[in-house]
């Protein structure tokens, strides 16, 4: 991978965009034309090709197909073949990964599933992990009846060492802390562990190489930097070599072997498939399918080269700036976001979106930028800091309606 190449003036970064693999992919968005959009680690946006597969899917397959569809589409199929698509950017085989429900349900079928693999029946997830991984750890726990280690960073060592089920990010949603997971599984390997992969953060911006790592399984949601659309269905990965071992939770009629057979006891379907439960949400997975060609012939080193190089821009502006960094220095211990800290983040974040340019906010004080690669230009990170500037000297941010929170922020 090539060294990061900082520019020192707007000029420079007009020169990295002309010099970019990837610029051209800006226009396979609608974006519009009056904002700058930093929010795609939270959701992305709307490919035209995403728009155009839904309206094909409801007014052609669905108004005119009717049921046929299932055959005549290939409704029946999608969770399986957007799963094979996925699988090229996590580094999957491509019938290693299933397209179904939430990351809150695919982590629970996980984690129970894989609980008579574990050396040591138990759960463990880290005390700052993103809300959903803690929640399933502990209601998993409760329900039976084993123990749970909601353990501090620097524990987690040991907390590996001994051989249970842990739920871990790849990438860290706060600070965007990217995890070694090579290193991680080869201690589980060694301790009878098993680790959950959480690549909900990571999924678009990274080379995963899930395969190369040692990686069993993992999950991640579509509506980040994959740009599926909100609240576009998750995926879920289990290697090859153990997915039949597993016994999902969650038995579903589509899971079985043979649906269409509507026999009276469960079989599970061969690997991964055995993890779909219900009816697939049609429309979501066409809307998916149609925002994943903008990754085609897309270089995963290209991706996570340009989004380490747009954070390490706005990293440089910040500290020059005076500002609290809240991510690793090293844009390669970085995801694809960066996260700055002010005593009123939430209202810098509004009135940077008064100004065209939209940001998102975590309590208690983090300001969060997120850099997708196949949108998101050099000068644009460069003409952003320069009015996140204006903004902080003037303090045009503290004015009372920006200090109103709303419920999303």
């Amino acid at each position: 991978m090539s060294p990061i190449q900082l520019p020192e003036s707007r000029e420079d970064a007009v020169l990295l965009d002309r010099a970019d693999p990837l610029a051209s992919r800006r226009d396979l968005f609608a974006l519009p034309p009056d904002v700058t959009y930093l929010v795609g680690h939270s959701l992305g946006p709307a490919a035209h090709s995403a728009l155009q597969r839904v309206q094909d899917a409801a007014a052609r397959d669905w108004a005119d197909g009717l049921v046929r569809s299932w055959n005549s589409a290939g409704w029946i199929d999608l969770p399986a073949r957007v799963g094979a698509r996925l699988a090229e950017l996590i580094g999957a085989r491509s019938h290693e990964v299933v397209v179904c429900d939430s990351v809150t349900v695919n982590l629970f079928k996980l984690a129970v599933s894989t609980l008579p693999l574990a050396g040591h029946r138990s759960i463990a997830v880290c005390e700052d992990e993103f809300p959903t991984d803690r929640y399933i750890a502990k209601g998993m726990a409760e329900h039976l009846d084993i123990p749970v280690d909601i353990y501090r960073r620097k524990d987690e060592p040991a907390v590996l060492a001994k051989g249970g089920v842990v739920l871990k990010s790849a990438v860290h949603f706060r600070d965007g802390l990217v995890a070694d997971m090579t290193a991680d599984e080869a201690v589980v390997a060694a301790s009878g562990g098993v680790i959950i992969w959480d690549l909900s953060h990571a999924t678009g911006v990274m080379d995963l190489a899930l395969n190369n790592a040692g990686a069993r399984f993992a999950v991640g949601c579509t509506y980040k930097y994959l740009n599926g659309g909100p609240g576009a269905p998750s995926f879920l990965y289990a290697r090859e070599d153990v997915a039949d071992r597993l016994r999902t939770p969650l038995p579903g009629w589509l899971g079985h072997a043979e649906p269409f057979a509507f026999a009276a006891e469960y079989e599970p379907a061969e690997g991964v498939a055995r993890f779909v439960a219900g009816t697939p949400n049609i429309l979501s997975l066409a809307a998916l399918d149609g925002a994943l060609d903008a990754f085609d012939g897309v270089s995963l080193g290209d991706l996570r080269h340009k989004a380490m190089a747009l954070g390490a821009l706005c990293v440089s502006r910040a500290e020059a700036m005076g500002l609290q960094i809240q991510c690793p220095a090293d844009p390669a211990d970085r995801g694809g976001h960066v996260s700055l800290s002010h005593p009123d983040g939430y209202a810098v974040v509004q009135a940077l979106a008064a100004d065209g340019i939209l940001a998102d906010f975590r309590t208690p004080t983090t300001i969060r930028f997120g850099f997708s690669p196949l949108f998101i230009s050099h000068t644009e990170v460069w003409d952003m800091m320069d009015r996140l500037q204006n903004i902080l000297d003037n303090r045009l941010w503290d004015r009372p309606e920006f200090k109103h929170r709303q419920k999303v922020t």
